[in-house]
């Protein structure tokens, strides 16, 4: 195993900045996923690893070798790399065995090494059983684990995965999530691994890079990122929530309910802290009494809101209530209150936020 250090990488197409002064570094053995919207750079950052695209600035660097710099960029089958694509990239003419055994057969492998490694690659992925089919004969799924066969059987220092589960339906990609997640734990390869999908990222991946315009705008653990988002737009971006203005808090720092609360009620001029509140923070009382007689010091433990919406998720409901302010909020109740009607809402907690840059 190796791990990969990016150097304030960057990329230029024309005068477009496509990676803008990227550094990450990635331990050996981390599944590592590039989180963004489209157009943000993940995917020609997954490219200038691999080799395909040449670097304008910085260096990349595989375990002390320098791969790619201003003056110096290895050859892709030189990195000890490998890649797996989106559209899968399988020959339809070769069996199973052979697409996986391709890229040995290129170096000269041959007779029972050659099906050694073959054998050993397939059971990796759990498929030999499918050694002799043919591409079309299989699954999505069972074709984005050939791709990963062929990988594996180089045994690369690296694998890159560029939206593997992208052309995959919704039952069929939470069914690839475990095997990707098996996958990882039985071959401890380090891996890198681009989507455009939070919630695939925030289930595979080891730490994630969440990418914006070409910059890294966070770098941390799932949980991490879910819990202090450092600015509003990552907060938007990862998970569900509401962001609400208060007269409290710092960015970086999170607000326990009686502040809080407090900070919610203070007049809107000082109100200026933005503050990340997520759904499974709110707490509903439906039952509460909510008139319009409800003293100022009742107002310190709850809020009077309107609801709006009422969906069914199946383990819960998903309301969208308005507060007084105007300003509205995401949250879940096991119950659906009638739209329109009054609820109580308590914030237990929130995440003070940087503004965004």
């Amino acid at each position: 195993m190796a791990g990969l250090m990016i150097d304030r990488v960057t990329k230029r197409f024309g005068e477009h900045t496509a990676v803008d002064a990227l550094s990450l570094e990635i331990k050996p053995g981390e599944f590592v996923a590039l989180l963004g919207p489209s157009g943000c750079g993940k995917t020609t950052m997954l490219r200038m690893l691999a080799g395909f695209e040449s670097t304008n600035e910085g260096t990349i660097q595989l375990a002390n070798r320098t791969l790619a710099s201003a003056d110096t960029h290895v050859p892709p089958e030189q990195r000890n790399m490998a890649m797996v694509f989106q559209s899968y990239a399988l020959w339809p003419h070769m069996s199973v065995a052979d697409n996986v055994g391709y890229p040995i057969k290129l170096r000269g492998l041959r007779g029972a090494a050659y099906h050694q490694k073959v054998q050993q690659a397939l059971a990796l992925v759990e498929l030999e059983a499918y050694a002799e089919r043919m591409p079309q004969a299989l699954s999505g799924g069972q074709r984005q684990r050939v791709a990963l066969a062929r990988c594996l059987v180089s045994d690369p220092s690296v694998v890159l995965l560029d939206e593997p589960l992208a052309n995959l339906d919704r039952h069929l990609r939470a069914t690839m999530e475990h095997s990707f997640r098996d996958f990882h734990r039985r071959t401890g390869a380090t891996l890198v691994y681009v989507t455009h999908d939070q919630s695939e990222a925030m289930a595979l991946a080891d730490k994630i890079a969440v990418m914006k315009a070409g910059k890294l705008v966070q770098w941390g653990a799932p949980e991490t990122l879910y819990r202090e988002p450092r600015t509003a737009w990552v907060a938007g971006f990862i998970g569900q929530g509401s962001q609400l203005k208060v007269a409290a808090g710092h960015p970086g720092k999170r607000l326990e309910r009686a502040t809080l609360m407090r900070g919610l009620n203070a007049i809107e001029t000082e109100r200026t802290q933005s503050v990340l509140v997520r759904p499974e923070h709110i707490q509903l009382d439906t039952t509460r009494s909510c008139s319009a007689s409800s003293t100022s010091d009742d107002s310190a433990h709850y809020l009077t809101a309107k609801v709006e919406s009422v969906i069914f998720r199946g383990e819960r409901y998903e309301l969208n209530v308005r507060l007084p302010s105007g300003e509205t909020l995401l949250a879940y109740h096991h119950t659906a209150p009638e739209v329109g009607s009054q609820v109580a809402v308590t914030l237990q907690e929130g995440w003070c936020l940087e503004p965004d840059q």
